[in-house]
This record gives C-alpha cells, sequence and structure tokens, in this order.
C-alpha cells in the first residue's frame, strides 16, 4: 500500500486515512490501488472486524483529481466510463459488499465522488464544519461512484434531485437531518468518537451485523415475502453462529458477551 492512504490496525479495527492533503485527498489511481487493497485486506483477514476510513488534513475528499484531465491538453476526451470500470465501481462494490461494519469519518468537505464513497459507508460520522457537495453539475457531469443510487435511497427523490443539479453545498446538520449521515459530532471529538464506535462494532457480534448489513442493502430490490425469506436465511446461518451461543450464554449469566466474529 502507497502512502497516499495510510493504514492502521488496532482493537479489531482497520483505520483506512487517505493521505493527499495537499490536494484535499482527491482521487488519483495510486489513491484508488491502496485503499482497495485496505479493504480487500479487510476482507480476507479475520483479525479484522471493522473498518474505518476518514481523511488527512482539512477535508475527508474532493473527488477526482482534474489536475491531469485539462482539455486543453487532450488529444481526445478521457474514457470515463473506463475510469469507472476500472476504479469507482469496484471500491463501491468492495464497500457495500463487505460482511463487516464500515465507519466513515467526515473531516473536512466531502465532495463529487468523495462525497458519494463517503455515503456508501454504513455509519457516517461529520465534524460540524463538515460539507457534503454534489458537484457534478459544476463540471457537466453525472454523479457517480454510486451517487444516483445511493442519494435517492437515503434522501429521497426530490433532495437526492436538488443536491444533484444544482450541485450546492449540504452542512452536517441538514445531512443529518435529511438521513445522508448518521451523526454529527464537534470537530474536535470526531476521531475520538469515530474509533470508539469503530472499536465497538468489531468487538460486536461481526457475523451477525454482516448479515444485517446484506439484509438492509438488499431490501429494496425484494418484495416483503422474498425479504421475509431473506431473514429466514440469514436467521438460520446467525443462530448457529459461536457468537449466538455466546450471547445468549452471557445473557444467562449476566456477563459482557465476548464475541469472536464467527
Amino acid at each position: 500500500m502507497t502512502d497516499t492512504v495510510l493504514c492502521a490496525f488496532a482493537d479489531g479495527v482497520l483505520t483506512l486515512t487517505l493521505n493527499r492533503p495537499e490536494k484535499l485527498n482527491a482521487f488519483d489511481e495510486d489513491m484508488h490501488v491502496a485503499l482497495r487493497a485496505g479493504f480487500d485486506r479487510a476482507a480476507t483477514d479475520d483479525g479484522v472486524r471493522a473498518v474505518l476510513v476518514t481523511g488527512a488534513g482539512r477535508g475527508f475528499c474532493a473527488g477526482q483529481d482534474l489536475g491531469n484531465r485539462d482539455p486543453r491538453k487532450w488529444t481526445e476526451p478521457p474514457n470515463l466510463g473506463r475510469t469507472l470500470d476500472t476504479y469507482y465501481n469496484p471500491l463501491l462494490k468492495r464497500i457495500r459488499g463487505l460482511a463487516k461494519p464500515v465507519i466513515c469519518a467526515v473531516n473536512g468537505v466531502a465532495a463529487g465522488a468523495g462525497a458519494n464513497v463517503a455515503i456508501a459507508c454504513d455509519l457516517v460520522l461529520a465534524a460540524r464544519s463538515a460539507r457534503f457537495i454534489e458537484a457534478f453539475a459544476k463540471i457537466g457531469l453525472v454523479p457517480d461512484a454510486g451517487g444516483t443510487w445511493t442519494l435517492p435511497h437515503l434522501v429521497g427523490e426530490a433532495r437526492a434531485k436538488a443536491l444533484a443539479l444544482t450541485g450546492e453545498p449540504i452542512s452536517a446538520e441538514d445531512a443529518a437531518r435529511w438521513g445522508l449521515i448518521w451523526k454529527v459530532v464537534d470537530d474536535d471529538a470526531l476521531m475520538d468518537e469515530a474509533r470508539a464506535l469503530a472499536a465497538r462494532l468489531a468487538a460486536g457480534p461481526t457475523l451477525g451485523l454482516g448479515l444485517t448489513k446484506k439484509l438492509i442493502q438488499e431490501a429494496p430490490g425484494r418484495s416483503l415475502e422474498a425479504q421475509l425469506d431473506a431473514e429466514r436465511d440469514a436467521q438460520a446461518r446467525a443462530g448457529r453462529s459461536a457468537d449466538y451461543a455466546e450471547g445468549v450464554t452471557a445473557f444467562l449469566e449476566k456477563r459482557p458477551a465476548r464475541f469472536v466474529g464467527r
């Protein structure tokens, strides 16, 4: 992993810090490769039971780095569809498909793809000074990184269209009030609270948490009957887990449970 993403592991939590602060952590190819490697590790390492994503410096992520996309230097227009297929779409699939909680701590501006990567995470905490900007319309593009799917699912069609078509910033407070994110935290308390939340989830019954994440994400595409069947199948699996046995035993013995994530 390159230093465009800093990787730290403690207490079952893999912390991935976007680390191009001089560019407001805008995405380049190296950052994509490094971030994807972090999520690949989270998917295959049983010791990793939760992921925390944040940004270095004064912003979370300004979206795609446009520094090497100057139209005045084009010999032909870039194939942005290929960029999405190669980098953004696999990243979003890793975040949504990871069978472990993904927490995002938004420490400043989250714009364009940076905003959509953030809101694709399972629990999003934002500093009070943070802003979310669907900046695509300002440069003639459509929202990507899952934005046209995630936004309406979180805030409804009317607000999703307003955010996407105007490109106007939304404050952290409004983002929480609209349901775009989970919680607003004072700037100086953001990382402490995010780390504590990630550690708490990592110490929890992560097999069951992963199944819960999958059920909720897949529910909009199912009928009630199909969702009831999916719940039945997931519960059957969870009921055979070591975590369920431990949870019930701890309840009966009136002690804290010691979950192992399987």
